[in-house]
This record gives structure tokens, C-alpha cells and sequence, in this order.
């Protein structure tokens, strides 16, 4: 359960509160991790790291005291922030003969299957290289009301580590693991050491503090679980203030809390399943009741259609399963609840008689 010694791929997610400390930036702690990073890489493990703190950064650089919340100040704060980090880590780095490269994201470069390969393959090439990728969010452009944002770390962590087929996801924090109550509250709370899947008793286990200038609780460590195990990737939550605790983790010691992987998707099943929908497909309780059986979704079906997109997007049905359309928003307008066969005749000999594929048909 706790053998990672097959491992090649390792995401490494670093909380905003492991690089604070009394409201200021913490440079020991990355001065530590970087040290702990370079004895894995001499262990022959490829190293990606996801790390906060640019917000955090930002705000201390202009001598904000409390969390910023308003998203304009937010953005500012990030680009501030992003170039002292990423200076830190750079210094960091070096004194290990180890070089850094910066990668920043949206929700839309993983959504968007272009993007995403083309990301897929700079981030390939650069562990091939041996540079140690650093990602973060594109807080500078990134917003929850246009959809494009992550909301937080820890589920960026466990898409990078889906995207790139890693073997294990450590998200560290200032918590030991994952308890069946609030330790700080509850004195009967108990370290969980091991989760075979993510239950509803599980689900209940969370909690939602977080620090100051961080975003991610318990629940979203959760959901950055799920998508961990869709991909096959172990988790592991831990303390990271421990001494050598990435070594401990790697070696298979009893640290945080681990949860196993589930049963692995594939890469494009995945994608569908975690992008952003860009339009929704509503759809009638006989054509739901065929997808659920495994059966293409066909316009005989299709009630009506929200949104603007294009073929090849991923877009919601009925919002509760994603899928790749075969069809534009307004090409779908103009066939709700016609047979297959009149299609043709309706849109073009050339195009297909179903909306969406079954195998592209992805329950949430």
C-alpha cells in the first residue's frame, strides 16, 4: 500500500502556509524542500512541483495584512508575487545544480485539447531535459466568473499529475493527514492512515478552514484525490513541516494519509471528464436513460441547447456527464428531435448521425 519504490513521476503540491511565516515569506522552507527535492531526483525520480504562495507573496511585498479577496487586488497580488517566488526557487535550486522552468495555467489550457497537448509535450520535454517544472495558476488573468480558474492548488496538482501519467501525488500542507473530526476542535479525532476510495463517511470527514491567503480546505484535498485516482496516481497528505518528509513518504514510512488509486481512464476520458464544459445539451428521461445503457446520444432525444460552442467541445448534458459534441451549438438548434436519418438533409451529407459518441459519453 505504501510502496512507492516503482514510482518514476512524482507531483509535489506545496501549500501557501508551509511558505509563511509570521506573514512573512518562508525562505528557509524552501530551502528545505528544495534540498529534499534534489535527494529524489538523485533517487532517479522525475520531479514536478505545484507550488502557492505568489498571492501570499504578492501581498506581503506590499504590506497587506489580511486575506485579499477582492479579484482585481487578487490579480495584482499574483503578479507581483509570481517573479519573487519563482526568483526564491531559482536561488533554491542552483545551489543543487538543479534548473527550474515556469509554467503557468488556466482551466482553459486543459480544457481545450490543443492546448493541452501542446502543454503535454513542453512539460515532456523539459523533464527530459531535466529541469524541474514549477506550475501555478495564472492568477494575473484567471477568474471563477469566466470560468477559467482552478479556484485552488491542490486540484491543479491533481490534474498535472493526471495529465502527465505520474505515479504519485504528495500534497503537503500544515495538517498530518486526513482525521475523522477536526483535531484542533475534537480530542477523539483520529489520524486516518489509509483510503481505499472517497465514501460519503469520507466526504464527511472534511472540513473547510484554510489559512490566511490560501484557497484549498479539506474538501477541495478530496476532490484533488478523485482526480488523482481516475488517473491511476496515488495520493498521499502529509505534514510538511516534517524533517525529511518527502524521503520518509518515498520510502514507504507510516506519514499522512495515503489514498490508493482507483481504476485508471484514459487520457481522453479524462480529459472530457475534467475539463470545463463551454455549453450544455439537455436531454429528455429515454435518452438519458440510453446513455446510462451505453448508447450514443442522438437528437431525437435533445430538448434544447445552452450556450455557444463549437464540434469537438466538451460541454455538459443535463449536467451530470460531460461529453465531446460532433456538432455546433446552432447545427444541434436546428435538429432537436429529429431522426438520425434527417440529418442529411437538414445539415450536409457530410456530417454524423449521432451527437455524441457513447465511448465520449463521461458520467460525472
Amino acid at each position: 500500500m505504501r510502496n512507492f519504490s516503482d514510482s518514476h513521476r512524482v507531483v509535489i503540491k506545496i501549500g501557501t502556509n508551509l511558505l509563511t511565516k509570521d506573514g512573512k515569506f518562508n525562505t528557509q522552507y524552501v530551502h528545505e524542500i528544495s534540498s529534499q527535492i534534489a535527494a529524489l531526483r538523485d533517487r532517479g525520480l522525475q520531479v514536478l512541483l505545484v507550488s502557492s504562495g505568489a498571492i501570499g507573496m504578492g501581498a506581503a511585498e506590499i504590506s497587506l495584512k489580511n486575506r485579499v479577496k477582492d479579484i482585481k487586488m487578487r490579480q495584482a497580488c499574483a503578479a507581483i508575487g509570481q517573479p519573487l517566488l519563482m526568483h526564491q526557487y531559482k536561488n533554491s535550486f542552483g545551489e543543487y545544480g538543479l534548473s527550474i522552468a515556469q509554467v503557468l495555467v488556466t482551466r482553459e489550457v486543459f480544457s481545450n485539447r490543443t492546448t493541452f497537448l501542446n502543454l503535454r509535450n513542453s512539460v515532456e520535454t523539459l523533464l527530459n531535459l531535466g529541469i524541474i517544472p514549477i506550475f501555478n495558476e495564472n492568477d494575473s488573468v484567471s477568474t471563477d466568473e469566466i470560468g477559467s480558474a482552478f479556484g485552488d492548488n491542490d486540484r491543479l496538482s491533481a490534474m498535472i499529475a493526471s495529465k502527465v501519467d505520474a505515479d504519485l501525488l504528495i500534497i503537503l500542507t500544515d495538517i498530518d493527514g486526513l482525521y475523522s473530526g477536526d483535531p484542533r476542535k475534537d480530542s477523539k479525532a483520529s489520524l486516518i492512515s489509509s483510503v481505499e476510495e472517497i465514501t460519503d463517511e469520507i466526504l464527511a470527514f472534511a472540513g473547510s478552514e484554510g489559512s490566511e491567503f490560501s484557497t484549498g480546505g479539506m474538501k477541495t484535498k478530496l476532490q484533488a484525490v478523485s482526480i488523482a485516482a481516475n488517473a491511476g496516481c496515488k495520493t498521499v497528505l502529509a505534514h510538511g513541516g516534517k524533517k525529511d518528509i518527502l524521503q520518509k513518504i518515498i520510502d514507504g514510512e507510516n506519514e499522512g494519509t495515503v489514498f490508493l488509486e482507483g481504476k485508471k481512464l484514459s487520457a481522453r476520458s479524462r480529459w472530457i471528464l475534467n475539463s470545463v464544459p463551454l455549453g450544455r445539451i439537455n436531454i429528455d428521461k429515454g435518452a438519458l436513460k440510453a446513455l446510462q445503457n451505453k448508447k450514443s446520444l442522438l437528437p431525437s432525444g435533445v430538448t434544447s441547447v445552452e450556450g455557444v460552442f463549437d464540434e469537438g467541445e466538451v460541454v455538459s448534458i443535463n449536467g451530470i456527464a460531460n461529453t465531446v459534441s460532433k456538432f455546433t451549438s446552432s447545427e444541434i438548434e436546428n435538429i432537436i428531435g429529429h431522426h438520425s436519418k434527417e440529418i442529411p438533409n437538414l445539415l450536409g451529407n457530410r456530417k454524423q448521425d449521432v451527437i455524441a459518441r457513447a465511448e465520449d459519453i463521461i458520467f460525472l
